[in-house]
């Protein structure tokens, strides 16, 4: 593992220079340009404790993070869409002392009060690109500070226990918790995937994920820049950019279920011929389809295999441990599963009361330990404890089985997608994959919710394909209960017209309950 967590940043000349590092849209940022501005950037935050960083999906968030990184300092990214008293929360608890953010972002009053240093991508490598309170002197730093490549070389170059960045998980089971991410974790996560996907500089990576989170700012991003290669950012998922940008030169798509799903509705439907052959052409021209952040349906799998001749890998991880497992590139595809684990990694299932599970099949809560587990939740020492055993495993609060071969394949949150249903354990999403597989079925969740004979009954929650004939409840059961076991049909259905989903289109179950 080298000890510069972007090597390709550090002094690229020649072709590496030239080499294109970030895309968005029409605008592009070579090795060069990259290293010049990020490293001119990193002097003007080298003392500033700490960073916020204003992640809209443009270049200006790239090149912000990347400075941090260089500069050694923490980066703690912020949704632009949370709410004011979620901001005012991870503000008070992260402690920023200045706030980067592009020159047209317009920040709310929150962030006032914090020094802000503006960071124009659409200059970037140019003197005074990047500004702030305070002035820049002609050659791009302040006076009395080293010059632009010293601070950005002493950070890159920080001990691997040193935080990279700070990520704040969602909050559904109170305020959120920042997860504080040393150099080590990030680097072992993205050196893992570099083995398990034959990951190269010559890869170019699509995608249109939000840059406030681990998919997104650390695969997405820092994944191809680690790597020495390029990323392109569609600022704005639609199939038609996917197949754009594949079919000129992309190798590698990054997604999650919602973008894969409406992927394979553009496949499987009966709309433009044309943009429908381009899509399907360019998926299957990538060297790598993956899929995260929740598990795809095997009904989407299927589609989008049957279309392209190519299957859709997935793999598994969270905030607090990023990268746990992954299909390999050259290992076998199994819709459904997320994988063995990565190198490095441990993992083990575990029941209520700690036993560890060893037979093929159980059903446990995942627990994981590894050098791409985070430090700790800032701030939160009881919390930190909370989440780890006393032989240093992570408590994910998933739920999983493990086959005889390692791969494992997720039921779901221990919290909403395990139901004890009449002394049997039941994962709800095998039963979504079932309901999904009804024609008459777009969209489907389930939850188990209280129930007197059983403990909990199953809930099936549907977005009917035809909302003004939907099947019926009785229907839907039987078909569960005929690809399943009579145990796992839903005992209540609920209509709805469309799911709850957060920004990375996970289903907010919790929402539905309530």
């Amino acid at each position: 593992m080298t000890s510069l967590l972007l090597p390709a940043l550090q002094s690229p000349t020649g072709p590496a220079a030239s080499r294109e590092a970030v895309r968005f849209g029409d605008l592009s940022l070579t090795y060069g340009r990259l290293a010049e501005a990020s490293a001119a950037l990193a002097t003007r935050i080298a003392d500033a404790g700490r960073v916020a960083v204003w992640a809209t999906p443009t270049p200006a968030t790239v090149l912000a993070v990347v400075a941090a990184l260089r500069a050694g300092v923490p980066a703690v990214p912020l949704n632009p869409r949370t709410g004011e008293r979620e901001l005012a929360h991870i503000l008070a608890d992260s402690a920023p002392t200045a706030v980067m953010a592009g020159p047209d972002d317009v920040l709310p009053p929150a962030l006032e009060k914090l020094r802000r240093v503006t960071v124009d991508a659409r200059t970037a490598g140019t003197p005074g690109a990047v500004a702030g309170s305070g002035s820049l002197t002609p050659g791009g730093t302040e006076p009395g500070t080293a010059g632009p490549g010293s601070a950005a070389a002493a950070g890159d170059a920080a001990g691997p226990e040193a935080p990279a960045l700070v990520v704040y998980t969602s909050g559904t089971t109170g305020p959120p918790k920042g997860a504080v991410l040393p150099r080590r974790a990030v680097a072992a996560s993205l050196d893992a995937l570099e083995d398990a996907w034959g990951w190269t500089g010559d890869d170019v990576l699509v995608h249109a994920l939000p840059l406030f989170h681990v998919h997104g700012l650390i695969l997405g991003v820092l994944g191809p820049l680690r790597r020495g290669g390029s990323v392109r950012h569609l600022g704005k998922f639609s199939p038609d950019g996917v197949a754009r940008e594949l079919a000129s030169g992309g190798t590698m798509l990054f997604g999650v279920p919602t973008m894969y799903h409406r992927l394979a509705e553009v496949l499987d439907g009966s709309g433009d011929a044309a943009e429908r052959d381009a899509l399907a052409r360019a998926l299957a021209g990538a060297r790598l389809l993956v899929s995260g952040s929740a598990a795809l349906p095997v009904h989407d799998h299927e589609r989008i295999a049957a279309a392209t001749g190519r299957r859709v890998i997935e793999r598994y991880g969270m905030t607090e441990t990023l990268m746990n497992t992954g299909i390999r590139a050259d290992g076998a595809s199994r819709p459904g599963t997320v994988g063995p684990p990565l190198a490095g990694v441990r993992l083990r299932l575990v029941e209520d009361d700690g036993t560890v599970l060893d037979a093929p099949g159980a059903i446990g809560e995942i627990q994981v330990r590894g050098p791409n587990l985070f430090t700790g939740y800032l701030n939160r020492p009881d919390a930190t404890a909370a989440a780890l055993t006393a032989d240093g495993y992570f408590r994910t609060g998933d739920v999983g089985t493990v086959d005889e071969d390692g791969y494992v394949t997720l039921v779901g949150r221990k919290a909403t997608d395990l139901i004890k249903s009449g002394g049997y354990k039941i994962g709800a999403g095998e039963i979504e994959n079932a309901l999904l597989a009804h024609p008459g079925v777009r969209e489907a969740a389930v939850t188990g919710e209280a129930d007197p004979d059983l403990g909990e009954r199953v809930v099936a929650w549907v977005v009917p394909a035809a909302p003004d004939s939907p099947p019926s409840a009785e229907e839907l059961a039987d078909h569960v209960a005929a690809q399943l076991a009579p145990h796992k049909r839903p005992r209540t259905v609920r209509y709805l017209d469309a799911l709850p989903r957060n920004d990375l289109g996970k289903i907010m179950k919790r929402s539905l309950r309530a």
